[in-house]
């Protein structure tokens, strides 16, 4: 594992410390939830990343409203007709 050292305002850190989990742990959860955001990583790697069971993860992402499926328009319709069709 690689280190890095990252210089924080005293006032990030403040609002950073409400939080109550350490800065260190709080800052990689951010930094992985936002590349499965962009679509970098899967929602499996990010589970695995943060050592974290995938429901678990699913269930992170939707408490900071980060959609976990992610439907193009033409996607949501072929769902929606398939479910109707059932």
């Amino acid at each position: 594992m690689s280190e890095l050292i990252l210089e924080l305002e005293t006032e990030l850190l403040a609002f950073l410390a409400q939080l109550d989990q350490p800065v260190e742990k709080t800052a990689r959860e951010m930094i992985i939830m936002d590349l499965f955001r962009r679509g970098m990583i899967s929602g499996g790697k990010a589970a695995e990343l943060l050592n974290i069971p995938r429901l678990q993860f699913i269930k992170r992402a939707s408490e900071l409203g980060i959609p976990y499926l992610r439907f193009t328009e033409e996607e949501w319709e072929g769902e929606i007709a398939e479910s109707e069709r059932l």
